[in-house]
């Protein structure tokens, strides 16, 4: 029964969304300003959920950071709802193209203006990449992405793909790592599923770094962020005890 509830909200949640988000940001299609606006209300339907979302800042001037590169944990489709809360001002995702092809999800998601990479296409990601720079540098804007390129679904921080430290180091802006704790056990069958934490973590500097730098860049990232996700999995599993 609760399953069923669950569904039926979330139904009618995402069709006023996706239907009506369209409709407002035809009024300035493909303006940052979106993704931070749909993300942030995307992430409230965590309660509906029965998912208690705890967002955190380890940087207490994280929204005055300017442009940056935010990286974050990809585990499954709860994402939607749980790490969104964590997007900032002025900051796009970048995605595979097959998004688009979604019904109404993948309309949102091109309109509000995430950019979207031919991952199939090795030359055209490459030059996705470039594009993400100058976009960084030109519109001050900010980008997410996530690293590991696909869903973990239980099997812990994955390896990552080198793009986001490529569009990092080129457009000489920081990579600001965003990590959310497990959500394997959220099931849409109990009330509760207790605290969900996700946490944006001081960034990293990429100055004085190159192209040759990309790699010990991403295992950096890779360390800092397997180490804060063992953390915060330790405390909300305690948390979720009592």
């Amino acid at each position: 029964m609760i399953f069923l509830l669950r569904i039926f909200a979330v139904a009618i949640f995402a069709i006023v969304m996706f239907i009506g988000g369209c409709g407002y940001c035809l009024l300035s299609p493909r303006n940052p300003k979106h993704v931070y606006t749909f993300g942030r209300l995307f992430s409230k339907m965590s309660r509906v959920l029965g998912i208690k979302l705890e967002i955190r800042y380890a940087d207490d001037a994280a929204e005055e950071l300017g442009s940056a590169v935010y990286i974050a944990n990809h585990q499954n489709n709860y994402d939607l709802f749980t790490v969104s809360g964590a997007i900032m001002p002025r900051t796009v995702t970048v995605g595979k193209k097959s998004l688009v092809w979604i019904p109404l999800f993948g309309q949102l998601y091109w309109i509000t203006g995430n950019i979207l990479i031919d991952r199939a296409n090795r030359s055209k990601a490459v030059s996705t990449i470039s594009q993400v720079v100058e976009k960084i540098k030109q519109n001050k804007v900010s980008v997410w992405m996530f690293p590991e390129g696909t869903r973990s679904r239980g099997r812990g921080l994955l390896p990552f793909k080198t793009g986001a430290f490529h569009a990092a180091i080129g457009a000489n802006v920081p990579v600001v790592p965003i990590v959310c704790s497990s959500t394997d056990n959220v099931s849409l069958n109990r009330w509760d599923n207790g605290v969900v934490i996700v946490e944006v973590m001081k960034p990293v500097s990429t100055d004085g770094l190159s192209k040759d730098d990309v790699r010990s860049l991403s295992t950096r990232c890779h360390d800092l962020m397997a180490e804060k996700l063992a953390e915060l999995n330790a405390e909300a599993n305690e948390r979720n005890k009592r």
